[in-house]
């Protein structure tokens, strides 16, 4: 008998136990869903976003489209890409930048039938900071790894204009409402604005700026000309 009763209060324990399991694993479900409701997730980081033209895009193509980004009467600020016709050096900033907020400066220097790198220098909210960008963007080609002869020679070149101060500004990235962008837009040797929607996140759009010399499309062009010694 007291074998019988101790199978039994065995018996009844182990159900005591799943009976307790299953209700705190019930309570955990309840809970995860309250906390769900009372704390709802943040929105999202909208990361797929991207200024400049798409590779090999038609030039005329983008420049419509990117004034297409600038219609519309909302008042909210938006990132936005302006691209020169010419390049400038960073001492000119302040003429094209309308006073907004400068978050990057990118520099491209132009050698005849030859790749040379885009350098797009990240900016704080300081117009002192975005006049030295140019230096900034030397230093960085002096440190800019080669892994051939033909690439070594043209780090060196690339550096060595941009540390004599060459117009090889090519684009800004800045923050203000669309009609500061247009009249931006407007402004003689701006050759495009484009816009980003006003809930783009910032820093984590791409890019891609339209080169003065592309003319017909946005492609990198040949690779194939002498590299020049300075």
């Amino acid at each position: 008998m007291q074998f019988g009763r101790a199978v039994s209060a065995l018996i009844d324990d182990g159900r005591a136990r799943r009976i307790a399991g299953w209700s705190a694993a019930a309570l955990l479900v309840i809970l995860i869903v309250l906390l769900g409701w009372a704390i709802p997730p943040r929105k999202g980081i909208i990361a797929t976003d991207r200024l400049g033209p798409e590779n090999s895009e038609p030039v005329a193509r983008y420049l419509a489209r990117a004034q297409d980004t600038l219609r519309g009467g909302d008042t909210d600020e938006h990132w936005a890409l302006i691209s020169f016709t010419e390049g400038i050096s960073a001492d000119h900033i302040p003429e094209y930048s309308g006073g907004l907020r400068i978050s990057d400066a990118v520099y491209h220097v132009a050698i005849d039938r030859v790749a040379t790198p885009v350098l797009d220098i990240p900016l704080p909210a300081s117009e002192a900071a975005a006049l030295a960008s140019q230096r900034s963007a030397a230093a960085a080609m002096g440190v800019a790894q080669a892994y051939n002869d033909r690439d070594v020679r043209t780090n060196a070149v690339v550096a060595a204009r941009l540390r004599a101060n060459c117009p090889c500004l090519v684009s800004l990235v800045v923050h203000g409402n669309l009609e500061q962008l247009r009249n931006l837009a407007a402004r003689p040797g701006i050759r495009a604005v484009e816009a980003l929607p006003a809930d783009a996140s910032a820093a984590v759009f791409a890019v891609a700026p339209l080169l003065p010399e592309q003319r017909d499309l946005a492609d990198a062009g040949p690779n194939d000309g002498p590299v020049p010694d300075n």
